[in-house]
């Protein structure tokens, strides 16, 4: 669906619905490299507020590690889902287990792909490799096959995932479908509306499984999506958000 087919997300009852909203794009607009992302004050007030607003069932579902959205979101300490939901603290932590002298291996072979290209930048998080080139486009089918080269060398146990200009090898079998699934397992999300916000393709899975619930998927910013509702970019995101206590209930028609 494309932007101009998709309309605006209608206002949910806050004390009724559980929150997922992604990191990079979402939250934090997007910036030159990782390291450099910042999510307004004005947003982080914000998320300790719709945390009271609902009884704690906000969680930020992201392909960062919990260490790296803990950072940017200091002072405030939320559910996270971490690598895609590869890593998840929700009443308990746990980390996806993997082999570490594989992923070191593979680390190392991403490496050697990015070595000496100019606007090229790996990102180690871990259990999970990220190349970005956003400041090389040109690069982006090279990159791109490369990239999935390495992955299929690493299978079964990781696989490929694309973003916005950037390639990851992730470990097999988790996204943020799953992430979603195990935080509405649990309490204080169980048995709420889910609502997920997201701009990248890895938020697909997650709009996914929210559509599957009977919830609230919205696409932020350009592009084709499964999301029935978009907005913009992360300050409309954030103003229909602190729009909330004060909307009606769910249940509001589709299209007002």
């Amino acid at each position: 669906m494309t932007g101009s087919e998709t309309p605006r997300p209608p206002p949910p009852d806050l004390a009724r619905c559980a929150l997922f909203l992604d990191l990079d794009g979402t939250l934090a607009p997007i910036a030159p490299s990782p390291d450099a992302a910042r999510v307004p004050g004005a947003t982080l007030a914000l998320l300790g507020r719709l945390v009271c607003a609902t009884g704690g069932a906000l969680a930020v579902v992201s392909g960062r590690s919990i260490e790296g959205i803990d950072r940017l979101l200091h002072p405030l300490r939320l559910p996270v889902a971490g690598l895609h939901g590869a890593q998840w603290r929700g009443g308990q932590a746990w980390e996806l287990p993997v082999d570490r002298e594989r992923a070191a291996r593979l680390l190392a072979r991403l490496r050697d792909i990015a070595a000496g290209q100019a606007g090229i930048h790996v990102e180690d998080k871990g259990i999970s490799f990220a190349i970005h080139y956003r400041h090389a486009p040109r690069q982006e089918a090279r990159i791109r096959a490369e990239v999935a080269a390495a992955a299929a060398a690493f299978e079964p146990d990781y696989a490929l995932q694309f973003g916005k200009m950037v390639a990851e090898v992730k470990p097999r079998g988790v996204d943020k479908g799953n992430a979603v699934e195990r935080f509405m397992a649990v309490a204080p999300f169980a048995s709420r509306l889910p609502v997920m916000a997201g701009d990248d393709l890895t938020d697909e899975a997650a709009f996914a499984v929210v559509a599957r619930l009977g919830g609230v998927a919205i696409k932020i910013g350009d592009g084709d999506t499964s999301a029935p509702w978009r907005l913009p970019d992360p300050d409309a995101l954030a103003r229909w958000l602190d729009d909330l206590p004060a909307r009606a209930p769910a249940g509001a028609s589709r299209h007002e």
